[in-house]
């Protein structure tokens, strides 16, 4: 018992080092592609503040790298100091010596999980949401709530707000639409009520449409017109919109199976966030797979030769396993395999390589 908290406490330390070190990295390198990017337009305050709201997705994004960079650093430290021999002469076994860091990467990925995912999503909600307002200004959103699909859009002109009772997958098509048109100081002057609105080069086309002028002093509803088609301009294309419902990281984690649900209700697909959710989901068991690649490689004393080599194939075969699963989350996403099978595959393939590595390195 004593050995298994040795071990976990110094894998844990290991690992804070490693993670403060990307931290480090991190920051500096972002902080140089900020001000690259709005170094000319904003004070460095806020380019500092943008880059402390991006810096924690990137982390999340490659805590996988860093879980068998420290788990190579860790083994190697084992090694030079000739704890792995005295472990295995005490009879403990690979495996044994594993349950301690194996615990604590279970920790590790439940804490992710449930507190740094809602800390990522936040921030990087946050981080867009500031970087489109100094890039155009936030001209465009749109948002899924319970009463529907919310879309503005804006010009020289004015604001116009769309609210829609569904859509179809791409959101080109809205189904059961109001607008309401604003000019530029706020002041609503023009309402619009139309069965379905499908967006076109440069313009929402309104079938069976009906027009309410909102200016003071005029009747609403006796200078109301009746359209068969009526069009509205927009510079909104398909692009836009599929990006304004941004990454999939910018939702907690405990708020997703609910968005879900309202994209699903609204009309739209959910299988892009349906992957990220179940990827979510797997990162544990990913992080522990990680671990043992690691360990399968390392855990050798320092005189055996090739250590340097067992070290490159650690993170150069961990890398693979990371970019597979990148891989196997857009398949999932572009349908081409199922979602389960996209989410859980990599991690589940990469546990038992690297377990069965350990195995054949172990005892041959």
């Amino acid at each position: 018992m004593i050995l298994h908290a040795y071990f976990a406490r110094k894998f844990a330390l290991i690992f804070a080092g490693v993670f403060g070190v990307f931290l480090l990295l991190l920051l500096l390198v972002d902080m140089v592609e900020q001000l690259r990017r709005f170094g000319g337009s904003v004070s460095f305050g806020e380019v500092f503040r943008l880059t402390l709201l991006n810096v924690p997705q990137g982390l999340y994004n490659i805590m996988p790298l860093i879980m068998i960079l420290a788990t190579v650093a860790m083994f190697l430290g084992l090694a030079r100091s000739s704890e792995l021999v005295v472990t295995r002469a005490a009879g403990r076994s690979a495996l044994r010596a594993l349950a301690a860091p194996v615990a604590v990467t279970m920790l590790i990925g439940a804490l992710a999980l449930a507190m740094f995912n809602p800390i990522v999503a936040a921030t990087s909600k946050r981080f867009d949401e500031l970087q489109e307002r100094y890039r155009s200004d936030g001209q465009e959103v749109l948002s899924i709530s319970a009463e529907g699909l919310w879309l503005r859009q804006g010009s020289a002109t004015g604001q116009t707000v769309i609210r829609a009772a569904r859509a179809n997958p791409d959101g080109t098509v809205l189904y059961d639409v109001t607008l309401f048109a604003h000019a530029p100081d706020g002041e609503p002057v023009q309402r619009i009520e139309a069965r379905a609105a499908r967006l076109v080069s440069g313009a929402w086309e309104l079938t069976n449409a009906k027009v309410w002028p909102l200016e003071q002093g005029v009747n609403p509803e006796g200078a109301s017109v009746q359209h068969t088609m009526f069009r509205v301009p927009s510079t909104l294309t398909v692009e836009r919109i599929r990006d304004s419902f941004g990454d999939p990281s910018v939702i907690s984690i405990w708020d997703m199976p609910a968005y879900i649900a309202q994209l699903e209700e609204a009309g739209f697909s959910a299988r892009r966030h349906a992957v990220w959710f179940q990827m979510e989901l797997a990162r544990p068991l990913f992080l522990v797979a990680m671990l043992l690649v690691g360990a399968a490689f390392t855990m050798r004393h320092v005189r055996f030769r090739n250590t340097g080599l067992a070290v490159l194939a650690a993170v150069v075969l961990g890398f693979s396993l990371y970019y597979i699963r990148n891989f196997a989350q857009i398949l999932g996403e572009n349908g081409q395999i199922p979602v389960l099978l996209a989410a859980w595959s990599p991690p589940v393939a990469s546990f038992l390589l690297g377990l069965g590595v350990l195995l054949i390195m172990e005892d041959g």
